[in-house]
């Protein structure tokens, strides 16, 4: 199973209230690697995706106001299994939206996440 390609987006940061639980999640779902700057916050590097992780007390959620960020993934179905097989938490199943589809998780440091897809022609 080859990893799904994302697309870049801007520069986010992302609060997590367990780093090394975020930092594990993502290494083990995405191959992504970071690079740490103290004990507080990591990096995101080689992802296609500028930003990184920090230790709060609240995680981004959309109840909450917090914007989503979304990753593109060009096999939605697999992305949802390795999300899952990570000990992601499916918040949303795959849906259609309008320009394709997608699915919300929550990482184990408690932020929620979005992978989109575009509908097939």
């Amino acid at each position: 199973m080859s990893h799904p390609s994302h697309d870049k987006i801007h520069y986010v940061e992302l609060p997590s209230r367990d780093l090394a639980a975020t930092k594990a999640f993502f290494q083990k779902a995405f191959g992504w690697v970071f690079i740490d700057y103290g004990p507080q916050y990591a990096a995101i590097t080689g992802a296609g995706l500028d930003g990184g992780f920090f230790q709060a007390s609240t995680p981004a959620h959309s109840r909450n106001g917090s914007a989503l960020v979304v990753l593109y993934s060009d096999d939605l179905e697999a992305t949802q299994a390795r999300v899952e097989a990570a000990g992601g938490v499916i918040e949303q199943a795959i849906f259609d939206f309008p320009g394709g589809r997608r699915f919300h998780f929550i990482e184990p440091g408690g932020s929620e996440l979005a992978v989109w897809s575009a509908t097939a022609t």
